[in-house]
C-alpha cells in the first residue's frame, strides 16, 4: 500500500484554504451591525473561518437561545445578559469579554434640528421621538434613563415611537416617521464623525455604561471558529475596526 507524506509547503496552502476551516452562527446585536459586517469580513479573510451573522435585539436573543436557537457565539448590547446565561450554565466557562462600550446618541435626519446638548428635548416642538424597546434593548433602555435624568420623561413618554430594536429604531427617524430618536453613534457614525443630519452625543455620565459583552455558547464548545473569532474581537485590527464606529474599547 502507497503512502503519501504531504510537503511541508502544500499543507499550509490547504490551511490557508480553507480545507480546515469551520464556520460559527454568532448572534449579534443590533446596534453592531455595520462593525461586525466588516469584522466579519476581514476575520474570513485572515484566518478562512466564516461567521455568519445574524442581527436582532439582546432580549429576543437571549429568549431564542434559552429556547436552544443554533447560535454558537452570541454579542449582546449590554453584559447583563450575557452573566445571565452564564449562571444559567448555557455558556462556556472563562469565554466572556467586554468588546466595546456603547455610545448613545440623539439623532435627527434634518440638519440643524437636534443642538449639541440635547435642549430640543425640552423645547418639545416635534411630533415623534424614537426608541428601542427598553425592555429588549439596552440602548432603549439607555434612553430612558436619560430622560429621566433630566426629567422629562413623563412629558416625552407620549411621544414615543418604539422600535423592536436598534436598527428599527433607527429606521424610523431614517425615513421620517419621527422626527428624532436614540440611537447608537456607531449607526450614523461615518470617517469619525456624525454623517448626515444633526445630533447630540449623549454624555455617558447621564445613563449607566453600555458595556457590550461576547460569549461563546454552550453549543459553540469546541467549534474552532468560535474560539478563533473571539481571539480575533480581541485583536488590534477587529478593535480598530470597533474604535471607528464610535465605541470605546
Amino acid at each position: 500500500m502507497l503512502k503519501f507524506k504531504f510537503p511541508a509547503f502544500l499543507l499550509c496552502a490547504l490551511v490557508s484554504s480553507g480545507a480546515f476551516a469551520e464556520e460559527v452562527q454568532v448572534a449579534v446585536a443590533a446596534n453592531f451591525t455595520a462593525p461586525m459586517n466588516r469584522i466579519a469580513d476581514e476575520f474570513a479573510r485572515d484566518t478562512g473561518h466564516q461567521a455568519k451573522l445574524a442581527f436582532g435585539s439582546t432580549g429576543k436573543f437571549y429568549a431564542q437561545i434559552k429556547n436552544g436557537a443554533p447560535f454558537q457565539v452570541f454579542l449582546s448590547a449590554d453584559n447583563e445578559t450575557p452573566a445571565k446565561l452564564e449562571q444559567e450554565g448555557m455558556t462556556v466557562a472563562g469565554s466572556r469579554f467586554t468588546y466595546a462600550i456603547g455610545t448613545l446618541v440623539l439623532w435627527s435626519a434634518k440638519a440643524d434640528f437636534v443642538d449639541a446638548r440635547g435642549d430640543v428635548l425640552k423645547k418639545g416642538q416635534f411630533n415623534k421621538l424614537s426608541i428601542a424597546n427598553p425592555k429588549l434593548a439596552p440602548y432603549g433602555k439607555a434612553a430612558v434613563e436619560v430622560m429621566t435624568g433630566m426629567g422629562l420623561l413623563d412629558a416625552l413618554a407620549p411621544k414615543f415611537v418604539q422600535g423592536e430594536n436598534i436598527a428599527q429604531t433607527y429606521q424610523f427617524v431614517m425615513t421620517g416617521n419621527a422626527e428624532l430618536g436614540f440611537v447608537a453613534l456607531s449607526q450614523v457614525m461615518k470617517d469619525g464623525k456624525v454623517g448626515s443630519g444633526s445630533a447630540w452625543v449623549v454624555p455617558g455620565t447621564l445613563h449607566s455604561p453600555i458595556r457590550q459583552d461576547a460569549v461563546i455558547l454552550s453549543s459553540g464548545k469546541g467549534n474552532a471558529a468560535a474560539e478563533a473569532l473571539m481571539t480575533y474581537l480581541k485583536g488590534d485590527k477587529a478593535r480598530a475596526i470597533i474604535k471607528s464606529y464610535g465605541y470605546e474599547i
